[in-house]
């Protein structure tokens, strides 16, 4: 009896579970399979479907050099993504150790809040700072007298002349726009992560906290020998998110720099290029073998983090 009760519980888990692993089967797996089959076709998305076997992925390794370019800027995109990683931690340490319960709530709401603020606002803000003549960057660098150190810099070392006359063009001019994607979003204090790695903190038990103590651990030794190895779940886990979104992100770059990256397409990086190929150049067969190329490498790329990541239990 205890076995049929035990295998009726079982089935009915799996029926519950049957729509939603149907829906993520119709409108997640199924596209995806359906882009493998397409990067084998020249197709436009409407009309025209010729089969071409693998000829979309040789003119992708052996031709396309500006596709591999733009995986240039992204890697330099994802050093400078992982080094804006540790501000949120901090931030997360630091109100995880607030003493009062009443400000780690208010800071909580303080970062819940921006979540719900659409990011294309967010997007415009960041996009107004950089204005040349009256954005808040020229004005703070100026006020500060950095400009002149950068104009120094420009004369005497890079060669650049974008700083000539202290009012740069951040957005339109191909020597600033890497450093424009670095410093977007300074102080780099993400939302999500802090509420992430707070989840993590809040699991570590008070038992091991008060070892620490009676070892003598100080506030640093507390955090890179208690906090930070016991939330290696959390920190993998933004690392996998990060590298995806920055190889698959572009919707920032397209409103800031437009479809072709700016000038140069400095800009340009591998979901921007898909973008342009498939929708504005109608080679929708091509921007799917783009796609899968990706694919392979970010996959490839988050087993590696499996591997050297460790995550201590």
């Amino acid at each position: 009896m205890t076995t049929i009760r035990r295998l009726r519980f079982q089935w009915s888990l799996y029926l519950l579970m049957l729509p939603t692993v149907l829906l993520i089967l119709v409108f997640n797996y199924y596209p995806s399979l359906d882009a493998i089959r397409y990067s084998l076709y020249r197709w436009d998305g409407a009309f025209i479907e010729e089969f071409r076997g693998l000829e979309n992925f040789i003119q992708a390794f052996g031709h396309d050099r500006l596709f591999w370019q733009s995986f240039g800027l992204t890697l330099i995109l994802l050093v400078a993504n992982a080094f804006k990683m540790w501000p949120s931690i901090f931030t997360a340490v630091v109100i995880h150790r607030l003493q009062s319960e009443r400000w780690q709530y208010v800071y909580r709401v303080l970062f819940v809040i921006p979540m719900i603020i659409p990011s294309l606002v967010g997007l415009l803000i960041w996009k107004s700072f950089f204005e040349p003549m009256t954005g808040i960057m020229n004005k703070t660098l100026q006020a500060t007298h950095l400009m002149d150190v950068l104009q120094w810099l420009d004369i005497n070392v890079l060669g650049w002349q974008a700083f000539t006359y202290g009012s740069p063009a951040w957005l339109s001019n191909s020597h600033l726009i890497v450093p424009t994607l670095i410093i977007w979003g300074f102080p780099w204090v993400g939302v999500i992560g802090v509420l992430i790695y707070l989840a993590g903190l809040q699991n570590i038990s008070q038992d091991v906290y008060d070892a620490g103590k009676i070892d003598g651990l100080s506030w640093w030794g507390k955090f890179s020998k208690i906090e930070l190895p016991l939330i290696m779940t959390q920190v993998r886990l933004m690392l996998i998110l990060m590298t995806i979104g920055t190889l698959q992100d572009y919707g920032l770059i397209l409103i800031l720099l437009g479809p072709e990256g700016g000038p140069n397409n400095v800009g340009m990086v591998p979901g921007l290029y898909m973008f342009t190929e498939g929708f504005l150049n109608q080679r929708y067969g091509y921007a799917c073998a783009l796609g899968m190329v990706l694919f392979v490498i970010i996959m490839s790329i988050t087993l590696v983090y499996q591997k050297l990541v460790r995550v201590d239990k």
